[in-house]
């Protein structure tokens, strides 16, 4: 991890200027909101410590928070996404992959774990977001259909961005 600091704090910064700039302007009748920051939290190596883990994702939370004005909701939402990383981590990838300390991209995972794993962090973050947002069950099914529609989004975003970077998948 310290000898590709320069490579994560430029990911970083990029993720939230795209995620604050470009991405919380869109809006497609209130449903969808995107939220692709996260790619920073779910492309760090596997053998990244817990505590730098999680206070990297809290950085990346309140960094957006700062920006929205929203008080702790993204640093919230990435805290408990960083938090159950290593599960999810677990629940989709071979234990070799994972103590190899492999960065987990689509061309280490392959497409299928990479789906699995992207489909179920970006659906358990904009759970957490959407709900800790509304702080009501009152709209439930509304509140599950804005999650699911900006998690499908998101997640459409999250592959493109994979296939443009790691071209040479196999």
């Amino acid at each position: 991890m310290i000898k590709d600091f320069g490579k994560y704090a430029i990911m970083f910064v990029v993720l939230v200027l795209v995620q604050v700039l470009i991405l919380n302007n869109i809006q497609f009748s209130g449903f969808v909101n995107p939220y692709v920051y996260i790619l920073f939290i779910l492309l760090l190596p596997f053998n990244i410590p817990g505590y730098l883990l999680l206070g990297l994702s809290f950085l990346l939370g309140i960094s957006i928070d700062i920006f929205n004005n929203t008080l702790g909701l993204h640093a919230g939402a990435t805290v408990l996404l960083g938090f159950l990383r290593p599960g999810i981590a677990n629940l989709i990838s071979s234990r070799e992959i994972i103590e190899k300390g492999n960065t987990p991209n689509m061309k280490q995972l392959g497409f299928a774990s990479f789906l699995k794993y992207i489909v179920i962090a970006v659906f358990i973050h904009h759970l957490f977001l959407f709900y800790a947002e509304a702080f009501s069950f009152g709209g439930f099914f509304h509140t599950l259909l804005r999650c699911v529609l900006s998690s499908i989004f998101s997640i459409v975003i999250i592959l493109a961005s994979q296939f443009i970077l790691f071209k040479n998948i196999q």
